[in-house]
């Protein structure tokens, strides 16, 4: 198996999304569909404080005004209409807050946007092959590369010897699908994980604002190198993608996008 990345440009591209130790917060958002998942995130997560706060003040009357010492006899009221009514509709109205920029955020990622251009992800064990239908229909294969050919500046269990290259500011028709077992392709700073699933194409789409190299990983347990599929996108100028484009179709034109050897390679490629 070759190592090295199919990039697009002589000087190494910046990394903008990368899992981090220690890492509680989301990843930079890179596209439209993830930065309205963390406005939403970030709304549920105040409101959610609010609930905690207001549920915690509420228990401390109670425990203070309530408690056996103060109140040697037991209360016998059976019901409190005000009460009722308003434990009835606060819920709702915080259900329909939740509700609307949910249901908004959902057609949002369902919508049929205007491709610009086609990938086809293919998920297999234990890596990705990569069909561009509108640059020539060429393919490849995408593989870890193994811990021993890690190069400076490359990151351990997440680069790949060919990268997905893709133009910034340009909207992609993302079509997934795998050829043995379930797989997911995850890319968390685009606000894309849809399951590969054998004999179904699930489709999503995906525009990457910023240049640089996003690395993602198979969410989907999927067999015993499940751990070993990562997933590199380097985001490029259109004039470079171009480019890449015209030397990836000669490069990668008669090809067999998965020989059967490459099943070897992986199954060792995280040892």
């Amino acid at each position: 198996m070759v190592a090295g990345a199919a990039h697009a440009q002589d000087a190494a591209p910046p990394v903008r999304g990368e899992p981090h130790n220690w890492q509680v917060w989301h990843q930079p958002a890179a596209s439209p569909v993830m930065e309205m998942m963390n406005s939403f995130h970030h709304l549920l997560l105040w409101i959610m404080v609010a609930i905690v706060i207001l549920v915690m003040v509420l228990m401390g009357i109670v425990f203070v005004r309530f408690n056996a010492r103060r109140n040697p006899v037991p209360s016998r009221t059976s019901h409190n209409t005000l009460i009722e009514v308003i434990w009835t509709v606060v819920p709702v109205i915080v259900l329909v807050v939740i509700a609307v920029p949910s249901f908004r955020l959902l057609y949002f990622l369902d919508r049929n946007a205007e491709a610009e251009m086609t990938l086809k992800v293919t998920g297999r064990q234990w890596y990705w092959d990569y069909e561009y239908p509108d640059q020539g229909g060429f393919t490849f294969s995408s593989i870890m590369v193994p811990s021993e050919e890690i190069k400076p500046g490359q990151r351990r269990l997440l680069e790949v010897d060919n990268r997905v290259v893709l133009p910034v500011d340009t909207t992609v028709r993302v079509l997934i699908t795998a050829g043995d077992v379930i797989h997911s392709w995850a890319l968390p700073t685009s606000g894309i994980k849809d399951d590969a699933v054998p004999g179904r194409i699930n489709e999503t789409w995906m525009r990457i604002t910023r240049e640089g190299v996003y690395y993602g990983q198979c969410s989907e347990i999927c067999g015993t190198n499940h751990g070993f599929m990562p997933i590199a996108v380097e985001v490029v100028s259109k004039e470079r993608f171009a480019q890449w484009a015209a030397q990836a179709k000669a490069r990668f034109a008669a090809r067999d996008p998965s020989p059967e050897p490459l099943k070897q390679d992986v199954a060792s490629a995280g040892r």
